[in-house]
């Protein structure tokens, strides 16, 4: 999945001669929590968060407090330079980036231009997405393989005969031995059984569920 598919394009922007003042009645007006900071050829120059915002704030509860700083231009309290991506990135390779930085937002940027935003809220949504956990009458197995060739059709093709609609493929590395894999199939049934007895027939080791007995016979 691309950035553009996910990012966010209706931006509020501000430019660096901008106020305090005017970023925290966006902040209030749009429940946003970042504005990217532009010049006139809308490139970007930097960022404000909220926190920026109230870190720079006079105190309400303080009567000496100078509220002439909602005056100061934001250009003094920006962030910059700043941490981009490009619309077509992949959502799963910029997780890392959101991991590593610590980012909560990242600008989108083509060419020079600002023309997106994407969030932590964003990408927690796509990956609800990519899991098919957003995907209602659903059911989940893990099956831990061997790491081959060729073992990821073999064991879909076990669905397939029961014609199981499989709705999401995970593939992740089993504890620190790197001859297993687990794949995780998201399946869209309620009824799982079936389809768990017939991988168990054909051998197939079960992480999840695996607390399911067998049928009597």
């Amino acid at each position: 999945m691309l950035v553009e598919e996910v990012m966010k394009t209706e931006l509020m922007t501000l430019t660096p001669t901008a106020t305090i003042a005017d970023a925290h009645q966006l902040f209030q007006n749009y429940h946003i929590r970042h504005i990217p900071i532009v010049n006139a050829e809308m490139q970007l120059v930097g960022i404000v968060s909220d926190r920026d915002i109230r870190d720079a704030s006079p105190s309400v509860f303080d009567d000496h407090t100078d509220h002439k700083t909602l005056n100061n231009e934001l250009y003094s309290i920006m962030s910059y330079p700043v941490k981009t991506v490009h619309p077509l990135d992949f959502v799963e390779e910029i997780a890392q980036v959101f991991y590593e930085g610590k980012f909560s937002c990242l600008p989108v940027v083509r060419d020079n231009q600002l023309i997106g935003i994407i969030t932590e809220k964003d990408m927690l949504y796509t990956l609800i997405q990519l899991t098919g956990t957003n995907v209602h009458q659903s059911s989940q197995i893990e099956i831990k393989v061997p790491h081959k060739p060729g073992i990821l059709p073999e064991v879909a093709s076990v669905f397939g005969q029961r014609r199981t609609n499989i709705t999401s493929v995970l593939v992740y590395p089993y504890n620190d031995d790197p001859n297993y894999k687990i794949l995780v199939f998201r399946i869209q049934t309620m009824n799982p059984l079936p389809v768990i007895q017939d991988l168990r027939n054909a051998g197939y080791e079960l992480m999840w569920p695996n607390n399911i007995a067998e049928p009597k016979v």
